[in-house]
Formats: structure tokens, C-alpha cells, sequence
């Protein structure tokens, strides 16, 4: 069986989440009465209770590098269900995430999802894509900052990259606004393994690549620039992991 620490992340909720989703639904059925920030605290709320439950510490470093103004886009790895949580409490302000639709359908994150008034993105519909892309680009250039995994999803990858899909490019060149490469490490530990105990993460914000710098190049060239740049932090910290180097 796999992904046993979900499965009892989950198994031990039900209480906490008997009380709080429905009170999340219904601040998402209400935005009139919840602004973004009571909204982003009771996201929160949720995702550090999934934190707690699944014994994890994330240590983050270069918040320095997040632009002062709001309008930029994350694009980090990606390596298992705790990765959008993560960078979530780490953040110093409101973020909304692009995510897969099935993915986004598990209770909780539907609900945190909802609340952060994030996107989600359907694979297999292409036109439904763009308009997506459409509408996160018009945001991301209103001043809204937002998440998005260009691997689209995860396997059993860990530590290491997969294929960039190129696509999600488009809301930086459409939006002009900054990119931010993220890099996760041990990220897979905290909801997809089969052993438990605690577990300490990372996260490392990257500085970020402005308008000026990739405006003038194409789609495939700038993923290829950000997973060049995830993966030289990635090669860095797998060399001086002492459980690799032992």
C-alpha cells in the first residue's frame, strides 16, 4: 500500500475537518462577506493542520528574493500532495495556485482551492486550457500572485525533475510580470511515503527573472531557463544531503 502517511494524515482528521470545511464552503459561497485576508487565514488554517498531522517542519529560505509588488508568478517543482501546502504557509502574502483538476477535487484542498480563488486546469481540454491561462494571466498582470507547477504533475520523481510543460509560460508573457523559480527538496517525504515519523522539508526561493530579462523569448526558452535553474539548486543541495553522501 501506498502513501501511508496521507492515509493517516487523513484518518485523523475528521473532527478538525468536520468543523472547518463546511465553514470554508460556505466563506467560498460568500465572498461578499470574507475578504482575501479571512479567506487566505482560514486556507491556512487547514493546510497546517495537514502539516501538523503529517509531522512536518519545512525550512525556507530566500523570501528576500519575492518581488515587494504584488504580481508575480511561482513555478516550482513538483513532488508530492504537501508541495502547494509548503509554499503556501510560507508565503508572506495571499497566493493562489493553478492546479489539476483531479487533484483538486480531494476534500480539503477543493475547499483550500476555493478559498485562495485558485484555478483549476484540465489536461486533456485543450481550449478550456487557454482560456484558463487567459483569465490567470489578466489576474497575475491585476496584482495577484499565483502558483503554478510546470511539471503539471508528479510521480514517484522525489528529488529529481521531470518534463516542463511549456503552456503555463504564457501567463508570464501575457501578464509581463515576474517569474520566481522554486525549488522543492524532500518535499515527497511529508504525505507520499510509507513510513512515518518527523520530517523536515525545504524551500528555496530563487531570484526572480523579470520581463526585461525573457520578454523577447519564446515559451520553450523560458521553461528551459527556470528548470535549468531548479535543477542547478537541486544538484547543489543533493551533494551536500548527508543521507545521499554517507
Amino acid at each position: 500500500m501506498k502513501n501511508l502517511r496521507f492515509i493517516f494524515v487523513v484518518a485523523t482528521s475528521p473532527l478538525f475537518m468536520g468543523l472547518n470545511l463546511p465553514k470554508a464552503n460556505y466563506m467560498i459561497k460568500h465572498p461578499e462577506k470574507y475578504d482575501v485576508t479571512q479567506r487566505w487565514k482560514m486556507a491556512l488554517k487547514i493546510v497546517d493542520h495537514l502539516r501538523r498531522r503529517a509531522f512536518t517542519k519545512t525550512d525556507v529560505y530566500g523570501l528576500e528574493n519575492l518581488p515587494k509588488e504584488d504580481g508575480y508568478i511561482m513555478y516550482s517543482n513538483h513532488q508530492g500532495k504537501y508541495d502547494a501546502l509548503g509554499i503556501l504557509l510560507s508565503v508572506p502574502k495571499p497566493c493562489a495556485m493553478l492546479w489539476e483538476e483531479k487533484s483538486a477535487d480531494r476534500p480539503a484542498a477543493r475547499q483550500v482551492c476555493g478559498l485562495v480563488q485558485g484555478k483549476t486546469i484540465n489536461f486533456t481540454d485543450y481550449r478550456a486550457q487557454i482560456k484558463v491561462l487567459n483569465e490567470l494571466a489578466k489576474e497575475v498582470e491585476e496584482g495577484k500572485n499565483y502558483l503554478i507547477f510546470p511539471e503539471g504533475g508528479y510521480t514517484d520523481n522525489k528529488n529529481e525533475l521531470q518534463e516542463f510543460k511549456t503552456g503555463c509560460f504564457t501567463c508570464s508573457l501575457k501578464s509581463k510580470k515576474p517569474i520566481v523559480p522554486v525549488v522543492l527538496y524532500d518535499s515527497w517525504r511529508s504525505m507520499d511515503t510509507n513510513k512515518f515519523g518527523k520530517v523536515r522539508t525545504q524551500i528555496h526561493y530563487l531570484e526572480p527573472i523579470y520581463y526585461e530579462q525573457y520578454g523577447q523569448l519564446k515559451k520553450k526558452e523560458i521553461a528551459d531557463i527556470v528548470k535549468e535553474k531548479i535543477e542547478a539548486k537541486l544538484v547543489e543541495l543533493r551533494a551536500s544531503d548527508p543521507l545521499l553522501n554517507k
